[in-house]
């Protein structure tokens, strides 16, 4: 029995540009925090998975939902399902996580969760991405990618 996906056809946006490299970027001397841009630049492509696009395209995560504090050493990132009842929620939660932990330095804790009053099972989901129930399927999860 094949599963059809909850959203047959979600809305699509265009992919923004490209963020534009500044000499100072490759630059070993100059101190280099992290910023919301370069966050998203690290989850934007991730494809979604239902369909063969993108969350950002899918309007999925925005840059305007990523928060980072260098001094505190903490990312925050929203992502908003593209209907209430996506059963794919937790998964896509775990992909945005598992490609942050990937990339950026441990010393970083990652929160990753639905956006407000998106989702039909929002605390069921933030729960699962914040307690250790998410930290066994995002070892899991690791472990088959």
């Amino acid at each position: 029995m094949t599963k059809t996906a909850d959203n047959v056809n979600p809305h699509i946006y265009d992919k923004g540009l490209e963020r534009e490299k500044a000499t100072t970027d490759y630059d070993d001397d100059v101190a280099d925090d992290f910023d919301s841009r370069e966050i998203f630049d690290l989850i934007r492509n991730i494809n979604d998975p239902e369909h063969p696009l993108t969350l950002e395209e899918l309007r999925v995560v925005e840059e305007k939902n990523v928060l980072v504090n260098n001094k505190e050493n903490t990312v925050m990132v929203t992502f908003t399902p593209t209907i209430p009842h996506c059963s794919m929620a937790t998964l896509i939660g775990l992909s945005i996580r598992v490609q942050l932990l990937r990339a950026l330095p441990s010393r970083f804790k990652v929160t990753v969760e639905v956006t407000e009053g998106s989702h039909i099972s929002e605390h069921a989901v933030n729960k699962q991405l914040a307690d250790k129930v998410g930290d066994r399927l995002y070892h899991s999860f690791i472990s088959i990618c």
